[in-house]
């Protein structure tokens, strides 16, 4: 799995690479088709718009694509919450094929018949 990590605004050190690299080392686990991931970290210095570090990240996992942004007051808030963000759109993915799959989205069960099987239920 490839990890680029691009600074906006601010030079992103070796450790702020490596952490980045580690935390979203874990979504590897949840899809193992992932094959790239690429991270923005931007410094907001402008109190008016929010200040503080925001994080934005895209990974690719066959065809489906998965993105996320994150603020923070320092990267390694912002980061957990991306990587959340993230994990909570693969697991979110990965219910819905596993539904699709086994045919139990929105199909109305019939009643069970009792012990008359050629008769409809009563209604009580």
């Amino acid at each position: 799995m490839d990890v680029v990590v691009r600074g906006k605004g601010a030079r992103v050190g070796a450790q702020t690479k490596a952490r980045v690299e580690l935390k979203l080392g874990r979504l590897s686990r949840l899809d193992a088709r992932i094959d790239r991931i690429d991270v923005a970290v931007t410094f907001e210095p402008s109190e008016r718009i929010g200040g503080g570090h925001r994080i934005e990240a895209s990974c690719r996992s066959g065809r489906q694509t998965f993105r996320a942004h994150a603020d923070g007051s320092d990267v390694d808030m912002a980061l957990d919450r991306l990587v959340e963000r993230l994990e909570r759109q693969i697991s979110d993915n990965h219910r819905k094929k596993r539904n699709r799959t086994t045919g139990t989205t929105g199909k109305v069960q019939s009643a069970r018949m009792g012990s008359n099987e050629g008769e409809p239920p009563a209604l009580t």
